[in-house]
């Protein structure tokens, strides 16, 4: 049944004092939790069209908040699903026992593919809300993000320190970042990186597409080859920006997509990666570290077992 809910309880628009668990977040990211149930397009669709606003000012999705910053909402009117149901116990067995690192500031999962970073766009239950869920007497925040498609290393902070600290790390490039992909065919060099800007835009619906373009921002991906295979290459690619969809955009603009990729793969290839066994996306984060406080932190994951045993077929 859908009812016509008005998610600011009929007090016209909001004015919120920003609290320092929100420090340093993306106002995108904020307004999602903020405004649970709203499709991600309607988020998209009042910060483009500046009804969003922050200390009076007009809201970019990418404007990081600041604790004490006022930010006005304005009333939003959404069909929706009177409710979203509590979270599924098998989801939330499968993140829980995800669990590979945790201490006072963080909370670190090796996500297994099919499962969102967050919920939105069709997706009730992200690995937040799933973690949330199973620890709701806890502040859990999500400090990157990890492609639904895409297993492995996605970090939680417990603590306003812990998120502050690391998406501070992550946007001066200081966190290292590494995943292990398969490339269709067989790049020239075993070693090289792509220094292409990529452009970000959010289609109808909230899908995001990225292109390289000489309008987007500065992207640089570093790939250094690992194993050979039939018609593929298993390479190794380290993060020297950390844009949306990086390294399948770099791969695809060298002609070399990733293997399984819906978005930007190439079809052909995909068919008989499939028919050979791959039943998802080759794209796992398998690695990350970083310097927060004198502490240094390294996580690790190897493959997953269905991607381990696709190369065995391979």
């Amino acid at each position: 049944m859908q009812t016509a809910t008005s998610l600011d309880g009929g007090q016209g628009v909001r004015q919120l004092e920003i609290g320092p668990e929100r420090d340093g977040q993306r106002v995108d990211n904020a307004l999602m939790t903020i405004l649970k149930g709203v499709p991600k397009s309607l988020v998209y669709r009042i910060l483009r069209t500046g009804q969003v606003r922050i200390n009076g000012k007009r809201a970019k999705p990418d404007t990081r908040l600041a604790a004490g910053d006022m930010l006005r909402i304005p009333p939003v009117r959404v069909a929706e699903k009177e409710s979203t149901g509590s979270a599924p116990t098998g989801m939330v067995r499968a993140v829980t026992d995800s669990i590979i690192f945790e201490d006072k500031h963080f909370l670190v999962i090796d996500k297994p593919v099919g499962i969102a970073a967050h919920g939105g766009s069709g997706v009730s239950h992200g690995a937040i809300e799933l973690l949330r869920a199973a620890r709701p007497t806890e502040h859990l925040e999500l400090v990157h993000r990890l492609d639904r498609d895409t297993s492995g290393i996605l970090v939680f902070a417990r603590t306003r320190a812990g998120l502050t600290g690391l998406q501070a790390l992550i946007r001066t490039n200081e966190v290292v970042k590494q995943y292990m992909c398969l490339m269709v065919g067989h790049p020239r060099k075993a070693k090289f990186d792509v220094n292409a800007p990529l452009l970000k835009s959010v289609m109808h619906g909230g899908e995001r597409m990225v292109r390289v373009d000489d309008a987007g921002k500065p992207s640089l991906t570093f790939f250094r080859e690992l194993e050979q295979y039939s018609g593929a290459r298993l390479m190794e690619a380290t993060l020297g920006t950390g844009r949306t969809h990086q390294i399948r955009v770099h791969a695809q603009s060298i002609g070399h997509p990733l293997a399984g990729d819906p978005k930007y793969g190439d079809e052909e290839a995909n068919k008989k990666f499939r028919a050979k066994g791959l039943k998802r996306m080759f794209l796992h984060a398998s690695h990350m570290s970083f310097e927060l406080d004198g502490r240094s932190y390294d996580f690790s994951s190897p493959l997953p077992d269905e991607l381990k045993a696709f190369l065995d077929k391979l």
